[in-house]
């Protein structure tokens, strides 16, 4: 049996993921907690990079650093050290099942940014179910609500970057290696926050935090090798119903870890959301099948 008929390992190393995602959004919001944002997202991109380059430079050498967009590359960089500092940073202020719905509000903003921006078909449902998800965001921050406050913006916002990284990655992905945008981000984030760590960190970190901290790197790493080994054996059209696990996962984090239970209100947003993503992916997969 070909990997490509193997659609449960995909969907399992997907979960898997999204696991680990949520676990690293609840380590770094521990983190946040106690010690600068900088430091701790430099100390994840600078184990991520190190890792990366014992993995895979004694095989790529230095065709790691070989890209044919170095300029996509680039604003894939940004893109990606916008949504950890928004992203992480919000996580101080935002539960964490909550924070994890808004950011899945990217793969709405990607809908609206490829007919927008790449003049790509969008159908009338699309269009619907992108509304109905940005109507969920209603019930998670609503007026006189807890999580009515300037800090949801933070997650908010870092959805757009994630739409833009998305958007971008997906074109990388004709002419660069997977391995060669995940290391030049990487690096990128490390070297741009070394200029930002004076004054941004501190040397009195207990033994267990300085684990976790370089847990953070790891986790992360493994992950996005996890969701890239997942599309060996599934299409992205029939993984991406499971990506929404992640939000589960963050939810049950944050019960756990941080007594942060979302209302009934927060859960109906989180749903809306979830299934407004499902049913663009759905849309989306039934016309490229038509087409």
């Amino acid at each position: 049996m070909s990997t490509s008929q193997r659609p449960l390992y995909g969907v399992l190393l997907v979960l898997c993921a999204g696991l680990l995602l949520a676990s690293h959004d609840g380590v770094s919001k521990y983190l946040t907690q106690i010690y600068p944002l900088i430091m701790v997202i430099w100390l994840r991109y600078l184990v991520q990079t190190v890792v990366m380059v014992f993995l895979f430079f004694p095989k790529m050498r230095w065709v790691i650093l070989h890209t044919r967009r170095p300029w996509l590359q680039l604003v894939r960089a940004i893109s990606l050290l916008s949504i950890s500092l928004l992203f992480i940073g919000g996580l101080r202020y935002i539960p964490l099942a909550e924070a994890t719905a808004v950011m899945f509000l990217a793969p709405l903003i990607v809908t609206v940014l490829s007919a927008l921006v790449l003049h790509e078909k969008v159908s009338t449902g699309q269009w619907w179910a992108v509304s109905i998800g940005f109507l969920g965001v209603i019930f998670i921050v609503r007026p006189g609500g807890e999580l009515f406050t300037p800090a949801i913006l933070l997650p908010f916002t870092a959805s757009f970057c994630f739409a833009i990284y998305q958007l971008i990655t997906r074109r990388l992905a004709s002419t660069d290696h997977a391995v060669t945008s995940n290391f030049l981000s990487g690096l990128f984030g490390t070297l741009a926050l070394t200029l930002l760590l004076p004054g941004e960190y501190t040397l009195a970190v207990p033994a267990l935090d300085i684990m976790f901290m370089l847990l953070l790197g790891v986790l992360a790493m493994t992950a996005h090798m996890l969701l890239t080994m997942a599309l060996k054996y599934s299409s992205a059209a029939t993984l991406a119903p499971f990506s929404y696990g992640q939000i589960i996962f963050a939810g049950i984090v944050g019960c756990f870890a941080f007594a942060q239970i979302p209302d009934a209100l927060a859960i109906l947003g989180v749903a809306i959301i979830s299934c407004s993503g499902l049913a663009v992916a759905y849309l989306q997969h039934h016309q490229q099948a038509e087409e």
